[in-house]
């Protein structure tokens, strides 16, 4: 068996605690037009064609973007890290593009994290059948769980998906008493909102079990080069950069409903 991966990257701090080696599969059903990782979103092998400049010359080079690899291959390159994520308490993410895309690929590679003692984290859009989420549940340590638009209309448009099965799926881990961090990507104009943030809040609250924390992660413009150079269609560019005073302002939303930001 073999899943297609984009990226693998180590001693990574903000994709759940400790140390974690994350595990980035590639493909996504969604299509954010904010997006960071645009070279995530096909289900394939793409190519990318580079330009270095040295001394006036131009040199340009094409990169493969994404290779199949088997569960013990992956498996290996989590290894590696394994002195750093047990002392720190740290582990696994798998990340994307959308791991859920992948589900016997991923559930086999958390199987062998859960018989070695790696502490499991899986990054999802949340947009996959419930059947996934219940099935690979009791393997997952932890949730990391995007909420992006609590306005159906609106997240059709910015993600091309509706967020009725993305809400529903969130409900059903918390019923299972799974521990989940919320994702909030804090995209201006799109998903920054007052009206959205409160409407999030009241989500939240009324989920069962514990009150999740809230991360936010703040829009930044550092894709740009990379939508050039897959070719891709560039929405980025005309969504303004993050007030902080609107970001302290969300901060305080939530922290006033008693839900925890992390950092």
């Amino acid at each position: 068996m073999k899943g297609l991966i984009f990226d693998i990257r180590r001693f990574t701090i903000h994709d759940g605690p400790g140390i974690r080696t994350t595990i980035f599969f590639k493909g996504c059903p969604l299509r954010c037009i904010w997006c960071h990782n645009p070279e995530s979103q096909r289900p394939e092998i793409e190519a990318i064609e580079t330009e270095t400049r040295l001394d006036g010359r131009e040199f340009k080079k094409k990169l493969s973007v994404g290779q199949l690899m088997t569960v013990e291959e992956v498996f290996k390159e989590i290894k590696k890290d394994r002195i750093f994520s047990e002392e720190s308490h740290g582990g696994v993410t798998f990340s994307g593009g959308e791991p859920m895309m992948q589900i016997v690929f991923l559930k086999n590679l958390l199987e062998r994290c859960v018989a070695e003692g790696i502490h499991t984290t899986v990054d999802t859009c949340g947009y996959a059948t419930p059947e996934n989420y219940t099935d690979i549940a009791a393997q997952t340590n932890l949730f990391l769980y995007d909420l992006k638009q609590m306005d159906d209309q609106l997240h059709r448009k910015i993600t091309g998906k509706s967020n009725a099965i993305i809400l529903d799926n969130l409900k059903t881990l918390a019923s299972l008493g799974k521990e989940i961090v919320i994702r909030f990507p804090f995209i201006p104009g799109l998903t920054s909102g007052t009206e959205n943030v409160k409407a999030m809040i009241q989500f939240i609250k009324k989920l069962p079990g514990d009150l999740p924390s809230v991360q936010i992660l703040p829009y930044h413009s550092l894709a740009n080069n990379k939508y050039e150079r897959l070719q891709m269609l560039n929405e980025i560019r005309n969504i303004p950069e993050v007030d902080q005073e609107d970001l302290l302002r969300t901060q305080k939303l939530f922290r006033k409903a008693g839900i925890s930001i992390l950092s």
